[in-house]
């Protein structure tokens, strides 16, 4: 029985090693693997060992590898190096001098060698580059369409707060992808007048895109993204006198009894004969202002304190003043743990001041990042929520900031629900970072007072609190011909954020269960610490703005390859936890960094050992589940047995088996797992 059984896995190796053949010959030279989207673009590009590509070929690597035409150019935006010695270097892609709004790529380039590149790539033809419309009247149709009743820069006092300025409008083409009748993706390039519109009553902010020709609204992308979808809205008042500061004279360590996580230490200013919260320590400052339920930024004062010890007897008080307290301390500890975690200074990653102003209107039950500042409500209680500066909340607004300045991941759909995602994780890593006793997993737990809720959302169980845990599963938000708009959270983005989130608790913690699509899994987590490089990876260096789950997959799958290795543990558990949140396949097998061609194989999941580096040369090893020991037994293609052992992991000798697949039986005492291994 057994044999018939390798003779079966013999014939489809046979014919899974001849189609590995044909497709390393159908390759470029250069590449190892190539990963395409939804629309068939290549989204990544991984290079083999023998890529002639250096870190100064970009041109003729977006010429080669993404085909790109004479009429169209990449520019060079930013260039960051990691903490692994990768430099990233970002380009932005222009058509005859029109930017392509979203088209982002990035090279990824160490020790002079280009390893990789990805990104949002739109070939263009045919594309026309004439508006019709002048810039003044499709700023008059984006205004119409916003229907508000004042904007910022009619405050000129207001807008220099917020560093805003009215816009004048860019030329851009816009990427658009729509539906056919068989839910296929289709691409349209549209030219647009980009605006970037600042609403005070009712107050709004995000970027409205004109078409050039038509004048009819293409799209919105939301730069004040709130806490949650529970909203209502809120006037922006005319300019009012700020009151000015003294000049600093001091910068001290203050205690702080802050209402929601106890008594903690702060940087604070002497400022004259008061104390007041302003930190010059951290980038260019961290400073909380007391909008005294008003809406006017220009009319916000300092919060102060005569001795420096912000006692609960002081701010403990009707006005929720201690609340402020929250807000400063979550600001300095968001700043820390990207500097300390990530290396990452401030938001903008080049020291950006964080500025948070608290008490904003009044029972205003929501908190915002508005491009430039935080603006924290007080809630209106019973009901709905107290006043909102826990500090999982500042760091979910402050993440948002983060990945304006990374991944920039539009506000729609499923990139949308994967910003609000990414804001959920730094709010829980960043409450484990400084709070660590607090319920990691709720978002929001410190505020919520409605009646039948625990938290805003829940990242363990999602589905407590109206969310999906499954792509596709249960209360997900369909994205099959949805039009973004606030009406319906732009497509969901605050429900479908789930998926996501749970991802990062299986990641962390481990689970073992079946999905809504029935797909059956079991998990060892891999701690928080390396949960949060590797999403910070994904986030930072490869997602783009337009992105979908399948491509979170794709390069949370890469950024723990880039940190861990191939075949790691930890790029193990990255794909299974994306198979356990219906996102791709579970994972099957290992590709080492020397091989040119991913190995194909029938074997089912299970991570009761791993085999690595595969395809292998001399030495293969092997990584057992808690480390148990067992037999080992080595086949052909044909079934005959040509090698055996004991094991309790680490190195076997295969120097002596000729190239080809050959097949690796382990027996743990309790069952027998084969799995293929190539040896060239």
């Amino acid at each position: 029985m057994k044999t018939k059984l390798l003779g079966k896995i013999a014939l489809f190796a046979s014919v899974s090693f001849f189609a590995l053949e044909t497709n390393a010959q159908d390759a470029t030279k250069n590449v190892k693997e190539k990963f395409t989207d939804e629309r068939g673009k290549p989204s990544l590009i991984v290079f083999n060992e023998k890529s002639t590509y250096k870190n100064t070929d970009s041109e003729k690597a977006f010429r080669e590898q993404l085909e790109l035409k004479d009429n169209s150019s990449f520019a060079k935006t930013k260039s960051e190096t990691d903490k692994l010695g990768f430099s990233h270097e970002k380009f932005q892609l222009f058509h005859q001098g029109i930017k392509v709004e979203f088209s982002t790529y990035t090279l990824h380039s160490k020790s002079g060698k280009l390893e990789s590149m990805s990104g949002e790539f739109y070939q263009l033809e045919n594309v026309n580059t004439r508006p019709v419309l002048s810039k003044q009247q499709a700023l008059n149709s984006a205004l119409k369409q916003i229907g508000a009743a004042t904007y910022l820069w009619e405050s000129p006092a207001e807008a220099k707060i917020n560093d805003y300025q009215k816009p004048t409008g860019e030329l851009v083409l816009l990427p658009l992808l729509d539906e056919d009748s068989k839910g296929k993706k289709i691409e349209q390039i549209r030219l647009a007048y980009k605006f970037d519109i600042y609403a005070t009553n009712p107050i709004s902010r995000g970027d409205v895109y004109i078409d050039a020709i038509t004048g009819t609204t293409l799209f919105y992308n939301a730069t004040i993204k709130h806490l949650d979808e529970f909203s209502n809205g809120g006037k922006h008042n005319s300019v009012n006198k700020k009151s000015e500061n003294n000049a600093a004279t001091s910068f001290v360590i203050a205690n702080a009894d802050t209402r929601y996580s106890g008594s903690q230490s702060i940087q604070t200013t002497l400022s004259g004969a008061s104390y007041i919260l302003a930190d010059a320590t951290r980038g260019n400052g961290v400073m909380t202002y007391n909008m005294k339920k008003g809406t006017s930024y220009t009319a916000a004062v300092n919060f102060t304190d005569v001795d420096n010890n912000w006692t609960a007897a002081e701010f403990n008080n009707v006005n929720k003043d201690n609340g402020a307290l929250d807000a400063h301390w979550g600001a300095e500890k968001t700043y820390d743990y990207f500097s300390a975690v990530h290396g990452r200074n401030s938001y903008n990653n080049a020291g950006a001041a964080i500025k948070s102003y608290v008490h904003y209107s009044s029972n205003y039950n929501n908190a915002y990042w508005n491009g430039s500042v935080m603006t924290y409500g007080d809630g209106s209680g019973t009901g709905g929520f107290d006043i909102l500066t826990s500090i999982d909340v500042a760091g979910h607004e402050i993440g948002h900031a983060v990945c304006t300045n990374t991944a920039n991941l539009a506000y729609q759909q499923e990139s949308g629900a994967m910003n609000e995602a990414f804001s959920d994780i730094w709010g829980a890593c960043i409450e484990y970072y400084a709070a660590p006793n607090k319920q990691l997993w709720l978002i929001g737990e410190d505020i919520e007072r409605r009646s039948g809720h625990l938290a805003l959302r829940s990242m363990s169980n999602p589905k407590s609190e109206g969310q999906p845990d499954t792509y596709g599963g249960t209360n997900w938000i369909s994205q099959t011909k949805c039009r973004p708009s606030s009406r319906n959270d732009y497509c969901g983005v605050h429900t479908n954020s789930g998926v996501l989130n749970h991802w990062f608790y299986i990641l962390t913690q481990g689970k073992t269960g079946t999905n809504d699509k029935g797909s059956s899994y079991s998990i060892t987590g891999i701690g928080i610490d390396k949960a949060a490089k590797i999403t910070y990876r994904l986030e930072s260096v490869y997602l783009s703005a337009n992105s979908t789950y399948a491509n979170a997959r794709t390069f949370g799958i890469q950024a723990a390859t880039d940190l861990y290795g191939a075949g790691s543990p930890e790029v193990i558990a990255t794909t299974n936890a994306f198979y356990a949140v219906g996102v791709g396949a579970a994972y099957s097998g290992s590709t080492a960094k020397t091989s040119a061609a991913k190995v194909a194989s029938t074997e089912t999941t299970n991570e009761a050992f791993v085999l690595y580096p595969n395809p292998a040369t001399d030495v293969l090893s092997i990584s057992i589940k808690e480390n148990k020991s067992g037999s080992y037994k080595i086949y052909n293609s044909f079934g005959f047995e040509l090698q055996n052992g004991k094991t309790s992991g680490g190195e076997i000798n295969v120097s002596t088996l000729t190239k080809g697949i050959y097949f690796f039986e382990l027996n743990n005492g309790q069952e027998t797992i084969v799995k293929t291994f190539i040896k060239k």
